[in-house]
């Protein structure tokens, strides 16, 4: 699937879900919500976006904890859990889905190189954090993270969709 058709289905199955998103973006740079608010109609399921570039961003607009950035890093499942999770609660929202990660060309090491991101999704009652890596330019790995999220949440939308 393209990323226009990922979009559109994503679209119809939060519309008819009546599902709410809050994205937390760090190494994205807001593309998450950009690409989710370009269909039409998106106020219907989109609440916020908010792009924590810096660790104290982290800290004072998703609560995430300053130890946990200290003891794992800002590029870790840790730290993207803690995002999403504070996405969601902040901006009561049913979803809250997170990027953090290396989008280079400068930046990585041997333990986390460039091209590594943690994408995390959740809910109340549901918490995962995917971990991935691209080879592309800085441009191309954030393209490809964004893609790699919408994907996720796309299919964990399908995952949990009841059957009439």
């Amino acid at each position: 699937m393209n990323k226009d058709e990922v979009l559109k289905k994503l679209s119809t199955l939060l519309i008819e879900n009546k599902v709410t998103i809050a994205t937390a973006e760090s190494c994205t740079g807001g593309l998450i919500a950009h690409r989710l608010t370009n269909i039409s109609g998106s106020s219907a399921y989109f609440d916020c976006g908010i792009i924590s570039y810096s660790n104290q961003a982290k800290h004072d607009f998703l609560d995430v904890p300053d130890q946990l950035i200290k003891e794992y890093g800002a590029v870790s499942t840790e730290v993207a859990e803690a995002m999403a999770n504070g996405a969601r609660k902040n901006a009561h929202t049913d979803i809250g889905l997170s990027t953090t990660g290396i989008a280079g060309p400068t930046g990585g090491s041997k333990e986390k190189p460039v091209g590594l991101v943690y994408i995390g999704l959740s809910t109340a009652d549901y918490t995962q954090v995917h971990c991935h890596v691209s080879s592309g330019s800085r441009l191309e790995n954030k393209e490809h993270f964004c893609s790699t999220a919408l994907n996720i949440l796309y299919e964990y939308l399908v995952s949990t969709r009841e059957e009439p």
